[in-house]
């Protein structure tokens, strides 16, 4: 059987895009899930989109998610280089299109742009959209005409020559049997006129020189597939395996893009999610394992992940999903390394001596992002205003009146307490209710309202006083009783 050997093709363009992070994710699954080899390529021919840091970017976003390669530019396995810009300076694209213009299945086109420009035409009538479909005019050149203008130094491109008839059919493991009336297949340029080979080409080449067995990329290069298809035809080459993913959308079913905020892996690391909680979520946009499972470590998707369980439907990227499944994985985050990444927001909020591993404790279950962390605490370093509509509380059978004679009465017994450790608060707390005869929640509620000013807290009243401690907590009450008292 012959070794799975997969490739991860980004080009240095700017951050990574969720789309190429999971194409990453899928290509590794795929490879590490049958003991094959993971590659990773650096595709630069396009010099003019290339960004300075771009290449950093790859490297970070691939060691920071565990995408170990096993083959790359900086681990020589034997069919480098990996950087196709290097592979360009070899000569290796254009002694390939060479080989494919003596089989007559590539021609030199020396057309100028105001030729092409002249060939633009509708898609349809309903469309507005325009297309250059080029009409194989210097495929009627004889060869000493092309040996002419090569002398002469006029600039050229080299074309793919694709059949007008008939039709070509392609199986994508995906999308099954895909077929294309060959008249649809534009001469698409296989070398460009500053002697770099187009995207398209590149990857065929180098695809098969690196012997990849299963191509993965997202399913809006399920059009070019038949022109890829016809290149490997043409060269007598085995065509590898074809997985087309599925688009990814946004919660109103659009193209996820750069503009949303969260199209990037870097742009979701600033927002404060963790990178296991990334790669798990991207895993499932657009795959489902046989169970209902949803939180993977990274050896459990290795372990599960099977390509033909890949959907065909757009993937949609959920923001509630992924900050649900973040807090997932905060919640079984080690407590000492969750007290350590947390500790700089909470001091962004917080600047009086308090204690963070008290306040970690309180939120670490609470929180799904860093991010929530300001306002869920913002109370510890300063009451806020609050109305006194908030006493009210059905449940509890609290209001106004009641929360003021609650507050007065327990004030006595908080002043006398010399210890304010949770347990010994609410110790005496629980005594006090019997004593009074009081269901628990109609003195909790109003004592918590009092000495956090909001609605919904981290924790109970006796936990927010042993934080704030005895003066603050006696002063927050107080603030309390005579707000009730107007």
């Amino acid at each position: 059987m012959t070794k799975i050997r997969t490739r991860f093709a980004p080009s240095p363009t700017g951050r990574m895009h969720v789309g190429n992070l999971r194409t990453a994710l899928y290509a590794y699954l795929i490879a590490k899930h049958e003991d094959g080899d993971f590659l990773l390529r650096i595709e630069d021919t396009d010099q003019e989109r290339f960004v300075e840091g771009a290449l950093d970017i790859i490297y970070r976003t691939m060691a920071g998610t565990g995408l170990t390669h096993d083959e790359g530019p900086d681990k020589d396995g034997g069919f480098g280089p990996y950087v196709q810009s290097e592979r360009q300076a070899q000569g290796i694209y254009l002694e390939y299109a060479k080989q494919l213009i003596e089989k007559g299945e590539a021609y030199y086109c020396f057309c100028t742009k105001e030729r092409l420009e002249g060939l633009r035409s509708k898609v349809s009538e309903e469309d507005d959209k325009e297309i250059i479909k080029y009409d194989k005019h210097c495929l009627n050149l004889s060869k000493e005409e092309v040996e002419e203008k090569l002398l002469a130094g006029i600039p050229y491109v080299i074309r793919q020559n694709n059949p007008s008839e008939g039709t070509t059919t392609f199986k994508d493991v995906i999308y099954g049997d895909i077929s294309v009336d060959n008249e649809e297949l534009d001469d698409m340029i296989l070398i460009k006129s500053d002697g770099y080979p187009t995207y398209n080409f590149a990857n065929v080449v180098d695809d098969h020189m690196m012997e990849i067995t299963h191509v993965v990329r997202g399913n809006e290069y399920l059009s070019s597939s038949p022109k890829y298809n016809r290149l490997y035809e043409a060269f007598g080459w085995e065509v590898p395996v074809y997985v087309h993913c599925p688009t990814i959308t946004n919660e109103e079913h659009k193209k996820l893009s750069k503009r949303c905020g969260h199209a990037s892996y870097e742009d979701l690391l600033e927002q404060g999610f963790l990178t296991e909680a990334i790669v798990n979520f991207v895993a499932l946009l657009g795959w489902s394992p046989t169970t209902d499972q949803e939180i993977f470590s990274l050896e459990e998707l290795v372990k599960e992940f099977d390509y033909h369980r890949i959907n065909k439907s757009p993937a949609v990227f959920d923001m509630v999903k992924m900050k649900w499944m973040n807090g997932e994985y905060l919640k079984t985050m080690d407590f000492d390394k969750f007290v350590e990444e947390a500790k700089p927001y909470i001091k962004e909020v917080i600047k009086k001596d308090l204690d963070v591993v008290k306040i970690s404790k309180l939120i670490k279950t609470r929180i799904e992002l860093y991010s929530d962390i300001k306002d869920m605490i913002d109370f510890f370093e300063e009451l806020p205003e609050y109305e006194i509509s908030m006493y009210v509380h059905k449940k509890m059978k609290t209001n106004e009146e009641s929360s003021l004679r609650v507050l007065q009465e327990v004030l006595p017994v908080l002043e006398e307490m010399e210890e304010y450790s949770n347990d010994v608060l609410y110790n005496a707390l629980i005594e006090f209710v019997k004593e009074k005869e009081y269901k628990n929640g109609f003195v909790m509620w109003p004592l918590r309202t009092a000495v956090s000013g909001k609605q919904s807290t981290p924790g109970g009243a006796t936990e927010i006083m042993e934080i704030i401690g005895k003066e603050e907590s006696i002063r927050r009450i107080k603030i309390g009783i005579e707000k009730l008292s107007k």
